[in-house]
């Protein structure tokens, strides 16, 4: 074991790493040395050889577009480090972790990591021996930091969800902001701008925002050819979400909006004799990761969750995502719907919708825009929760749980979390939710104090363990493992966890267990409540803005005379020809049955022969009874024309 601190990680023989040889590889065989793959995805080699071409680049990427590829082959290829600007820090400390197995020298910095952690990190970063930064933005809130960063060889400054960054965006984050100022220390450094989701108007906003001038912007279309986005309309949402799993095999994903419905379908899925579990950010941190686990295994088939369970989820084969309860934005369902089908392969998006969702659609305007009266009521009570007086608190971080604050002060949790948002966005704290922190141990006692203490048998022995394996335990924290200490002393992780509490409680050690904890950092002294402005751009033009996507959304769940995917292509800027239809939605399917048309029979029949590979023509009159005669017609053109083979009746690709 290393007592390496998480903001960096050892990958074995220092010589190995201090000095990479990249040079000399072409953005293809870099792909290949350390990911393994023969070829890009399309538009990731266009993003790189921008990047590489020192330009400020915009990648709009659809969700399991292949994003973190654009920045991670360039960052391998140029000099100096890459700086990745993320608001996820589970989802950059996935990151490193996979960078460290592919022997890539990475590195991350977020709030509530040590100090001996942020330290080890900038020495490495110092001594030229990172390749790629990832920096939660609330870091380039000090100015110290980004002084830090103007003394360094950077290449490249990433900036992944970026449109946090637009006030527009759906998911706007004022520390995204300061950017700008990295921008003006480095002026030469190119800066590559990615997103999943954003609208024309989002799009020239990022550009306005990161001071870019003639960047290039490389986008792919929304249109996802292998998902079929399917409403259904039921007063019996529970009922239909049984036929739909009865109907759908394979691994899938059921969103819902409250934590404790999560549990309940879960439950009630179990009991019906599916494997499900439920997911949500009040699950402790090893609950979270077990749950996650079974289902990426397979040993759990359904994962019912709030957006919780959102980003970073890397799981390919997903056939199924079914949204229970409307999403309030266009962005955020065709994120969560686009975790369906990342092989490629044919997948379904359900949005189950009923008339009560109109007005739940209604409401949540209501609760995202509290009075600013509320807000600064609010201001004033998390003030003081934290017990932070007044003209008191610039660069001040306090463990802040809203949820135990609304149960103390009897307040409304939904309009807590959105006054917190707006005091986030004008810039009085930034809110930093669900920050997970490693188990970590450190000795109190000297090292001769020890030989004078009497432990029982299993603490010595576990005491011997720590000190054999876990060096610098008596100058600093150092990050341990309950569940592998567990493992090699042969008991269980809660006896480690209970060993570990009782030698803290004798005073032998410190130990700060596992935990995932928000946190609040104030960015300026606290002022009087009466005292806080709320630009317009922040409250009044943004509200417009979300009754516009709520709208969008409504249009989107109710509007059944248009194509779903043409309504969703529209929203996103694309230029969609009249008559447009995909041929796959509900609405699309629903016309099909009306009336046979060419243009939706061939793309669902070359789908099926992506899935079964081939197709008997006999088996028409079953599967289209009423259009059987034009089917086979169509198909024997197709035949003609070499798009299918016809070996005695069975129908397959050429």
């Amino acid at each position: 074991m290393s007592d390496t601190p998480y903001g960096y990680y050892d990958f074995g023989d220092p010589d190995e790493y201090d000095t990479p040889d990249y040079g000399g590889l072409s953005a293809s065989e870099t792909l290949k040395k350390y990911w393994g793959y023969d070829g890009f995805r399309p538009m990731q080699a266009e993003i790189i050889e921008s990047v590489l071409g020192g330009r400020d680049t915009i990648g709009l990427l659809p969700t399991g577009g292949g994003k973190s590829i654009t920045f991670q082959v360039p960052a391998l290829m140029l000099p100096g480090i890459t700086i990745v600007v993320t608001p996820l820090v589970s989802l950059m400390k996935d990151q490193v972790d996979n960078l460290k197995r592919r022997r890539v020298p990475a590195a991350c910095l977020y709030m509530g990591m040590t100090r001996h952690q942020a330290e080890y990190a900038y020495e490495r970063c110092r001594q030229g021996k990172v390749k790629l930064l990832y920096v939660a933005p609330e870091r380039l809130e000090r100015d110290s930091f980004i002084g830090q960063l103007a003394r360094w060889d950077i290449s490249l400054i990433v900036v992944d969800e970026a449109h946090c960054i637009s006030q527009w965006g759906y998911d706007f984050r004022p520390s995204y902001l300061r950017i700008a100022a990295l921008r003006e220390r480095k002026p030469g450094v190119p800066v590559l701008a990615l997103t999943a989701s954003a609208t024309p108007e989002v799009v020239a906003d990022i550009a306005l925002r990161l001071e870019m001038k003639h960047h290039k912007l490389f986008t792919l279309s929304f249109t996802r050819d292998n998902i079929s986005f399917l409403v259904r309309h039921t007063d019996r949402k529970y009922v239909k979400l049984l036929q739909i799993l009865g109907s759908v095999g394979g691994s899938g994903i059921v969103y819902v909006r409250s934590r404790k419905r999560t549990v309940e379908i879960a439950d009630s899925l179990v009991k019906s004799g599916i494997s499900a579990s439920a997911y949500h950010a009040g699950l402790d941190i090893e609950t979270k990761a077990e749950r996650q686990d079974a289902w990426h295994s397979g040993q759990t088939r359904i994962m019912v969750a709030t957006t919780a369970f959102g980003m970073g989820i890397d799981k390919a084969d997903v056939r199924l995502v079914v949204h229970y309860d409307l999403p309030s934005t266009l962005e955020e369902y065709y994120q969560e719907a686009g975790r369906a089908g990342r092989d490629g392969r044919p997948s379904v998006a359900v949005l189950l919708a009923d008339n009560r969702d109109k007005a739940s659609l209604a409401r949540r305007l209501t609760e995202a825009f509290p009075s600013k009266d509320f807000i600064r009521h609010v201001y004033d009570e998390i003030c003081r929760f934290v017990a932070l007086p007044m003209g008191e608190g610039f660069g001040a971080l306090f463990e802040f749980d809203p949820a135990v604050m609304c149960v103390r002060y009897h307040m409304q949790p939904r309009l807590v979390m959105s006054a917190i948002g707006f005091l986030d966005r004008a810039g009085y704290f930034n809110f930093i939710e669900e920050l997970e922190t490693r188990s970590r141990v450190m000795i109190r006692l000297q090292r001769d104090e020890l030989y004078d203490i009497e432990l029982e048998p299993r603490q010595e022995e576990l005491m011997h363990h720590l000190l054999r394996n876990y060096p610098g335990l008596f100058a600093d924290y150092v990050f341990v493992d309950e569940v592998r200490i567990a493992i090699a002393l042969g008991c269980k992780p809660d006896d480690v966890y209970k060993m570990l509490v009782a030698l803290r409680r004798e005073h032998i050690i410190y130990y700060v267990p596992r935990t995932s904890t928000p946190y609040i950092y104030f960015t300026a002294n606290r002022t009087e409540s009466s005292r806080l402005t709320f630009p317009r751009e922040i409250y009044e033009l943004r509200q417009q803005k979300a009754k516009e996507r709520i709208e969008a959304m409504k249009s989107f769940a109710y509007d059944d005379d248009h194509c779903r995917v043409a309504t969703m292509l529209k929203y996103f800027g694309e230029d969609v020809p009249a008559g447009y239809a995909c041929g796959k939605c509900d609405v699309c399917r629903s016309r099909r049955s009306a009336a046979f048309d060419a243009a939706w029979f061939e793309p669902w029949f070359f789908d099926v022969l992506e899935q079964y590979h081939q197709f008997a023509l006999s088996d028409l009159d079953r599967v289209l009874p009423r259009f059987a005669d034009k089917a086979a017609a169509h198909i024997r053109e197709l035949v003609k024309q070499g798009k299918l083979k016809n070996n005695d009746g069975i129908i397959s690709k050429c």
